[in-house]
């Protein structure tokens, strides 16, 4: 394949995304604007974005791992994490429990997998494996094995990592070997949790998600619709089919997602996360009704999906409140709404590290809360 790479989004700042490896040869990257692109490679090839074609193929990778028992956390289309402790019996060790997930994942895909004691030398691991390979990393080499590798496989700004290569620290090693008041002070608290990383320090645990079945109701038009008035009177039909789905078992949705196919090509899609979980028809058309003017081309099928459903069926008022237990309910399911806005590494507890310290940076960590 000749050097391509994945257009800006529409309305967005001119950056590209993912490069073709002959683009890259030629000194295209992802992130890169436009123009200075264009100005390397002439002839770059750029693809239109397809986030509805994109979803439905990374849920089927995801399901497909599922399928094989393996409990999976997405983080996002490309890249999961998942544990193998409940799976290494069943196949007969680590390795070929990841051999497993590798041929789970499919020939289309150039799947890569990465083993480790810590999350973030796994994904590490993932990211320099060469394609089809699952490579292994000890507890007791993770910090020798992280030492030499750039420090864009950190989670920092672009601007952090020019700042960090302006002060001659260019890998995960030489950040690693600098002192964590020093680094939060310069950087804060990411880079006081990037320098955690580095040093290849506890990264949290690994959260799969629920599985669930996927609830959806598609409308094809006969020919291409562009006018908003009779979107939202498909959008409003299709709200009602969903409701009307058994398999919600009486359960409000929390979130859900709109995806269009566009006539020009490509597709569009936005999710939209409920303050409070409802199954009240009018109140879901005016959640999701303002979202449909966004949409910059005439439209061919318009799928609305439930991507994920309150726990609860209801809501029992009582006629004598036990005190405490209202406002406790309430911050539960405000933090159910997090997670399902953001996931499951939204909501975080403060945990003292070193409470001792004159850099408030150092003083404590965010540790992803569970249940």
């Amino acid at each position: 394949m000749g050097p391509a790479a994945l257009g800006p989004e529409p309305g967005s700042e001119p950056l590209l995304g993912s490069v073709t490896p002959a683009a890259a040869a030629k000194g295209v990257r992802p992130g890169m604007r436009l123009g200075e692109a264009l100005a390397l490679i002439p002839e770059l090839v750029l693809v239109e974005r397809d986030p509805a074609a994109v979803e439905q193929a990374w849920e089927g990778v995801l399901r497909r791992l599922e399928d094989a028992g393996i409990a999976v956390e997405p983080i996002e289309p490309g890249t999961v994490l998942f544990e193998t402790g409940g799976v290494e019996r069943l196949y007969g060790g680590l390795e070929p429990a990841l051999k497993r997930a590798l041929a789970s994942i499919g020939p289309l895909w150039p799947a890569r997998a990465g083993a480790a004691e810590r999350r973030f030398a796994a994904l590490a691991a993932a990211g320099v494996a060469r394609t089809g390979q699952a490579l292994i990393v000890s507890d007791e080499r993770t910090r020798a094995f992280l030492a030499p590798l750039p420090l864009t496989l950190l989670p920092l700004e672009r601007t952090r990592y020019e700042e960090l290569e302006e002060l001659g620290v260019r890998t995960i090693g030489q950040l690693a070997g600098l002192p964590g008041s020093a680094v939060a002070e310069r950087l804060g608290p990411d880079g006081r949790r990037a320098w955690s990383l580095a040093r290849g320090e506890h990264d949290g645990r690994v959260t799969p998600r629920a599985t669930v079945q996927p609830l959806a109701e598609t409308l094809e038009f006969p020919e291409a619709v562009g006018n908003e008035l009779t979107l939202r009177r498909g959008l409003s039909a299709l709200v009602d089919r969903l409701l009307a789905r058994p398999e919600r078992e009486g359960r409000p949705p929390r979130k859900l997602a709109i995806w269009v196919r566009l006539a020009g090509g490509g597709s569009w899609r936005r999710t939209i996360t409920l303050r409070e979980a409802t199954a009240d028809p009018a109140r879901l058309r005016s959640a999701l009704g303002p979202k449909l003017s966004e949409i910059s081309a005439p439209v061919l099928k318009l799928r609305l999906e439930i991507v994920s459903l309150a726990e609860h069926t209801g809501e029992q008022l009582e006629l004598v409140q036990v005190e405490g237990d209202v406002l406790k309910g309430r911050l539960r399911e405000g933090l159910r709404q997090v997670r399902a806005a953001v996931g499951a590494g939204g909501v975080s507890t403060v945990v003292e590290v070193a409470p001792w310290s004159r850099i408030p940076e150092a003083r404590a960590l965010l540790i992803p809360r569970e249940e």
